[in-house]
């Protein structure tokens, strides 16, 4: 089997490496290096690195919708092109070249949570379970008949960056156990029910601010799900305070007004929502490190009474 990969950053890498053992792999397409970190040097994608220590050829397109790049898939003559967080939607002539198509590693039990963020929505949303989807591309978002669902659940404390990893290594199970079925025509891919479709849009900064008009177990669930980007944040005396971890201590009560730290000692900080109450176990104050609870009270960055996202 001559399979196409294309994929960006690291929850895609367990994928490649499985594809790697049951497939030659022609070409691997990922998006160009980034700016990152303080310096903004130019800095490789996952994929990219892995790509080249397995020997593999890389191309890392600035425009995808051109006959030349149109050209460069077609002459791989691949049975297949596999994607996985590749990060940009491919144009029918690039999904159909390979002769089997184009099929897609989804972070999400389709339908729901189609489009960019699924790993992210289904924490924020409160979902307890979540999987990869094995599906056949289409000129829509997420919308292929799907080969396979495989299931893992979501803990009350997962965070999205602990989720993608356990996401990618079931990703790589998936491709093992189930691609070369699905090239083969063992596995029959199976239309969505449309109507029963949900959306994971695209992250932006403002995403993170946290509503303390909500109960605490959704409050809890959005600092989990937006961890690390776009990281769940609320106002403190005029600026930017993060919430880095929390815990859910009370669901039902009522503790005092939607914001208000209620308790700040040597034992932990407690922050009261519209029902219930959360432990804050790691905050960061704007311009400052990242610290623990204990410490944001020992330097009054948090006591009794203060009140977030005022």
């Amino acid at each position: 089997m001559r399979a196409l990969f294309f994929g960006t950053p690291a929850i895609a890498v367990p994928a490649l490496e499985a594809l790697a053992q049951i497939a030659e792999i022609p070409l691997v397409v990922c998006q160009p290096d980034r700016p990152a970190g303080r310096g903004l040097e130019l800095r490789a994608p996952p994929v990219k690195l892995r790509a080249q220590e397995l020997g593999l050829r890389v191309i890392q397109p600035l425009k995808i919708k051109t006959p030349d790049f149109a050209a460069e898939i077609a002459s791989t003559n691949a049975d297949v092109a596999l994607v996985i967080a590749y990060g940009r939607i491919l144009p029918l002539g690039v999904l159909s070249s390979p002769r089997r198509g184009s099929m897609n590693l989804h972070a999400s039990i389709l339908p729901k949570y189609r489009g960019a963020a699924p790993i992210t929505w289904s924490i924020v949303r409160g979902e307890r379970e979540t999987g990869i989807s094995l599906m056949q591309m289409d000129e829509g978002m997420d919308t292929g008949p799907v080969f396979s669902r495989h299931v893992i659940p979501i803990g009350e404390d997962t965070t999205a960056d602990e989720l993608t990893v356990a996401l990618g290594e079931l990703a790589r199970k998936v491709v093992a156990e189930d691609l070369k079925r699905a090239v083969d025509g063992e596995l029959v891919a199976e239309p969505q029910d449309h109507a029963a479709a949900t959306m994971a849009p695209m992250l932006d900064k403002e995403h993170g601010r946290v509503d303390w008009s909500k109960p605490a177990r959704a409050v809890h669930d959005h600092v989990r799900g937006m961890t690390s980007w776009p990281g769940a944040f609320t106002a403190l005396a005029g600026k930017t305070f993060k919430l880095l971890a929390t815990r859910v201590t009370d669901e039902h009560g009522v503790h005092g007004a939607p914001g208000e730290v209620i308790s700040a000692d040597k034992r932990g900080i407690e922050i009261a929502c519209a029902q219930g109450k959360i432990a804050l176990l790691r905050g960061q104050m704007e311009g400052r490190k990242p610290l623990a609870a204990q410490e944001l009270f020992a330097g009054r960055a948090l006591v009794q009474g203060t009140k977030l996202g005022a």
